[in-house]
C-alpha cells in the first residue's frame, strides 16, 4: 500500500476533487437570483463578528497642493480604542462634485505609500515602478478624488516597523499572526480590513466635493482582494477594478500556498471559488484585470476565472458591465482602461471638464 506523508500534497489533492457548495452552475437569471440570495449571506457569515462602530472623529493632519491636487492626510477611529491614518486627494481647480474612488494597497512594507505616489525614498519609487503602482495618485490626477488608507498591519499600522516590538512578533507573518488572533476572538482581519474600508468610505462620502452616488473601488492583488470584498459588501461601491486578483483557491491556495490571513475567512473555500465572489458583485460595472506574465496568479487560470465571471454576469443580464483587460505585463495595473471604465460606469463625463 502506497502511503502518503505530505501534507502539501494532501491539500492539493482535497483541493483537485472540491466542489463549492454554492459554485455558481446555473444559466438564466432566476438562477442568478437564487444563487445570490443564498450565497450573499452565507458569505458575509464567514466575516466573524465585525468590529464596534464609533464616530470617526476626524481630523485633518496635514494639507497641501501639488501636482494639481490638493493632498489631505487624515486620521479617523475605526473602532475602540484603534484608528487609522489616510490619504485624500482631489483636483484643486474641480468644480462641483467629483466622483470618489476607494484605492485598495496590496501587499508589501509601505501600505497606501505608494498607491498614492510616494517616491520620497528608492525603495518606494522601484515599488511603484515594478507594479505601475501609483493608481490613486494617477485617478486623482484623472479627476476623481481618492482615498487610501493602510489596511490592519500595514504602512504606519505595521507594528513591526516599532522599534520597541518583541522580537518574536517580527520574525513571523504579520498577516498571518493577526489572523490567529482574531481568530480566538471570533473575528476575522478580512472583516476587520472591511469595517475600516466603510470607515474610509463614510469619510470620502461625507465630504461636500464628493458624489456619494458615483463611488468606486480598485486595487492590485491583496488590494484586489479588498476590492472584491467591498464590491460585494458595501452597497455603496457603484464600480470595482479587480487587479490582478483572478484565479482559483485550488491553485493559488491549496497549490501555490500564495493567500494569508488577510485575505481568507473559516469555510470560504466550503461555500464558493474567487469567480463566485466576483459574480456576487453582479449586476453591477465590473472591470478585471488579468496580466499576461503575472507571476503570482497564472493567466490559464485567470482567465479560466473570468469565463465562469462571464456566465455568471451573463445569467444575470449584465454582461455588458463585466470588462476584460487582459495586457502584456506581469504583476502591475495596466492602467488602460481604468479611467474610461469609472467614467462609463458613473453614466457621466466628469463635470469638472
Amino acid at each position: 500500500m502506497k502511503r502518503n506523508l505530505s501534507v502539501n500534497a494532501y491539500f492539493r489533492q482535497l483541493a483537485a476533487g472540491h466542489n463549492p457548495k454554492y459554485r455558481f452552475s446555473g444559466s438564466s437569471k432566476e438562477d442568478w437570483q437564487k444563487w445570490q440570495k443564498e450565497l450573499l449571506p452565507a458569505v458575509k457569515s464567514t466575516l466573524g463578528r465585525l468590529p464596534e462602530k464609533v464616530p470617526l472623529n476626524p481630523e485633518i493632519l496635514t494639507e497641501w497642493q501639488e501636482e494639481g491636487l490638493t493632498k489631505q492626510k487624515i486620521i479617523f477611529d475605526v473602532e475602540p480604542g484603534l484608528s487609522a491614518t489616510a490619504y485624500l486627494f482631489r483636483p484643486a481647480q474641480a468644480k462641483g462634485k467629483l466622483p470618489g474612488i476607494l484605492a485598495c494597497h496590496g501587499h508589501g512594507p509601505f501600505g497606501k505609500e505608494p498607491v498614492m505616489g510616494n517616491r520620497s525614498s528608492a525603495e518606494l519609487r522601484a515599488n511603484i515602478e515594478q507594479h505601475n503602482y501609483d493608481y490613486g495618485l494617477q485617478m486623482a490626477k484623472a479627476g476623481y478624488a481618492v482615498i487610501a488608507i493602510d489596511w490592519r498591519g500595514f504602512g504606519e499600522r505595521d507594528d513591526r516597523h516599532k522599534s520597541h516590538l518583541d522580537d518574536n512578533i517580527d520574525s513571523r507573518d504579520i498577516c498571518n499572526l493577526h489572523y490567529l488572533r482574531a481568530n480566538v476572538l471570533g473575528m476575522t482581519v478580512l472583516g476587520m480590513d472591511l469595517n475600516d474600508a466603510g470607515c474610509a468610505l463614510d469619510y470620502l462620502c461625507s465630504q461636500d466635493f464628493v458624489d456619494s452616488e458615483r463611488i468606486g473601488v480598485m486595487g492590485l492583488s491583496f488590494g484586489g482582494t479588498m476590492a472584491t470584498w467591498i464590491g460585494i459588501c458595501d452597497q455603496r461601491i457603484k464600480a470595482t477594478d479587480i487587479i490582478c486578483y483572478s484565479d482559483r483557491f485550488a491553485d493559488f491556495g491549496m497549490r501555490d500556498i500564495n493567500f494569508c490571513g488577510s485575505q481568507i475567512t473559516p469555510g470560504l473555500y466550503e461555500l464558493c471559488d474567487v469567480p463566485d465572489l466576483h459574480g456576487l458583485i453582479a449586476p453591477r460595472p465590473l472591470l478585471v484585470e488579468i496580466g499576461e506574465h503575472d507571476d503570482c496568479f497564472s493567466v490559464d487560470s485567470a482567465m479560466s476565472c473570468f469565463r465562469e465571471v462571464e456566465k455568471i454576469y451573463t445569467a444575470a443580464s449584465a454582461r455588458e458591465k463585466l470588462e476584460l483587460d487582459l495586457f502584456e505585463g506581469g504583476h502591475q495595473w495596466s492602467g488602460r482602461q481604468t479611467s474610461d471604465f469609472f467614467k462609463k460606469s458613473f453614466k457621466l463625463e466628469p463635470r469638472w471638464d
